[in-house]
């Protein structure tokens, strides 16, 4: 896990009902070390933090006050929500602003302990009408291949989705392959009514993988915002109807 690198690989949605709909692009997402993050965006002339280039960190897009340090923004983030920050390392998957556009659905913060375990994972979960949610994840049990999380859905996201539901997570520790699996059950253990997974694989964060990675997937998050319109169109077209978000849980 030690180091900034590239992680490159599919994401894949699956709809299970009322309509079957399936689908998977190909992508790639940044994983930074959020302590190291400046010597990170310093690899090639096409990166910045706060500031101009092709592909950019910006505070700004990211939990709490952009003024202040990342971790410590982490740190208050976490004693809202009742947790507490382990001491270790703290990396986190996100897309990078491309052009100076971003749009991250989800961004993943891994936190570790000192003795380099995988103590919470923090989901910060963005929806197309300006919304976000922090969902703080624990383990449920103690099983080193995976780590598997449950909670209840709190913010509106899609407009066919019903919104008593709750979200099961089962992520695996990064190494050089990294799975992100999400399944969406009704409340408290039913029925499964979609699944969303993230298979990716670990590149070198060097100056010639940045090269090579933007010149593949140019404008990334301008390409995820635009496969999320084409499939709710293709959506409509099945004949799903739309759930109207609930009042204040944007």
């Amino acid at each position: 896990i030690a180091g900034p690198a590239i992680f490159e690989g599919t994401v894949r949605h699956r709809r299970f009902t009322p309509a079957k709909h399936e689908f998977e692009y190909a992508l790639f997402m940044s994983w930074l070390n959020i302590d190291t993050i400046d010597e990170a965006m310093r690899a090639s002339w096409l990166t910045s933090r706060n500031g101009w280039g092709l592909a950019t960190f910006h505070d700004r897009d990211h939990i709490g006050d952009p003024d202040r340090p990342l971790r410590e923004r982490l740190s208050q983030n976490a004693a809202a929500a009742g947790h507490d920050l382990p001491g270790g390392p703290v990396f986190l998957l996100t897309h990078l602003r491309y052009a100076g556009y971003v749009f991250n659905p989800i961004s993943l913060y891994y936190c570790f302990d000192t003795g380099g375990t995988l103590h919470s994972v923090l989901a910060d979960v963005s929806n197309t009408y300006g919304g976000r949610r922090s969902y703080w994840l624990r383990p449920g049990d103690d099983d080193p291949r995976r780590f598997r999380s449950v909670t209840a859905k709190s913010m509106y996201v899609s407009p066919f989705m019903d919104g008593e539901v709750d979200y099961e997570f089962v992520l695996t520790p990064p190494s050089d392959a990294l799975v992100t699996h999400m399944n969406v059950t009704r409340r408290n253990g039913g029925e499964r009514l979609f699944d969303a997974t993230l298979q990716l694989e670990r590149r070198p964060r060097t100056a010639s993988a940045i090269r090579h990675t933007l010149w593949r997937y140019p404008l990334m998050t301008a390409k995820v915002m635009g496969a999320i319109h084409l499939e709710a169109m293709r959506l409509r077209m099945k004949g799903l109807k739309e759930v109207p978000a609930p009042e204040g849980r944007l």
